[in-house]
């Protein structure tokens, strides 16, 4: 296991770990799913995975490209009768199936992906016709996003500048072209206080059925 991954953990069990619960709620809400199959992209330790397979009946896969990650993951999801699977793989080559995925939820991977427009058509591609995915920033809401930027701070001297470089390479405008130049057909920028989703919907009728 890698001392990355341990430390990436460690930080999100000791700081974010509230974000999850409401970031989970959040996507079930506003999606309307609760059964299927979900799946976490940069799931990271897993714990949003979790948070899904909690408040839901849905199976979750925890997709992360780092097999350490995963290793880290299964420890997290041991709680949930094997309702959570930790999968090693990339967004821009996922080991998914066609039209299998009812939910996928994606919380702060998304500026670290080398090829965007390739990774939100890979996304359109696994979602089942009716499926729909949350991918972006959020930090659930204002006063955890303030609770958590204080902490950060407090560990991370140049946290700010750090946040900043990474919100930089992902501007509204900027995923606004790069969904364009995905060619996927439903999708939009939702732009909150507490951050940012790109939200893809797969219309009742797959594309490659047509």
């Amino acid at each position: 296991m890698t001392k990355s991954a341990e430390g990436f953990a460690r930080v999100a069990r000791e700081v974010f770990a509230p974000i999850y619960p409401v970031i989970a709620e959040q996507a079930l809400a506003w999606s309307g799913i609760r059964d299927g199959i979900a799946l976490d992209i940069g799931s990271g330790p897993g714990l949003l995975s979790v948070a899904l397979a909690e408040r839901s009946n849905l199976s979750v896969i925890a997709l992360d490209a780092d097999p350490a990650m995963s290793r880290i993951a299964r420890t997290s999801a041991a709680g949930c009768a094997g309702r959570v699977i930790p999968v090693t793989g990339d967004v821009h080559c996922m080991p998914v199936r066609d039209d299998t995925v009812s939910i996928a939820v994606s919380r702060g991977s998304i500026y670290f992906w080398e090829d965007r427009a390739r990774a939100f058509s890979e996304i359109e591609r696994i979602l089942r016709p009716g499926g729909v995915a949350y991918v972006g920033g959020s930090f659930g809401t204002p006063e955890l996003r303030e609770a958590i930027f204080t902490e950060m701070r407090r560990r991370n001297p140049n946290w700010d500048q750090d946040v900043a470089r990474r919100s930089g390479r992902a501007t509204p405008d900027t995923l606004r072209r790069e969904v364009a130049e995905s060619g996927v057909l439903h999708a939009r920028i939702r732009e909150e206080e507490e951050g940012m989703w790109v939200e893809i919907r797969k219309g009742a009728i797959s594309p490659r059925a047509r």
